[in-house]
């Protein structure tokens, strides 16, 4: 069963590599919400409804043991340093 949400534009299970070189699956969720807390359109709301969503796929599924919510690549903004 795969993640749906109204809030999501995709998602797929990745594997990723702990510190100490453990696996971790991790459920990448891809949105175009605005997920800097800084951005002027950043709605807490729709972040947490998300969020919870995920959480719940999670405990329900155990397809994963974490998720993390990114922007699609053309939404990311060079930033200068």
């Amino acid at each position: 069963m795969a993640f749906k949400h109204p809030l999501a534009r995709g998602s797929q299970v990745w594997v990723a590599k702990t510190l100490d070189n453990r696996e971790r699956p991790t459920l990448v969720i891809v949105t175009t919400i605005a997920l800097d807390p800084s951005h002027k359109n950043y709605k807490k709301s729709l972040v947490d409804k998300l969020s919870g969503a995920a959480r719940d796929y999670l405990t329900e599924t155990k397809e994963a043991e974490a998720y993390v919510l990114v922007n699609r690549l053309r939404d990311w903004k060079m930033r200068a340093t």
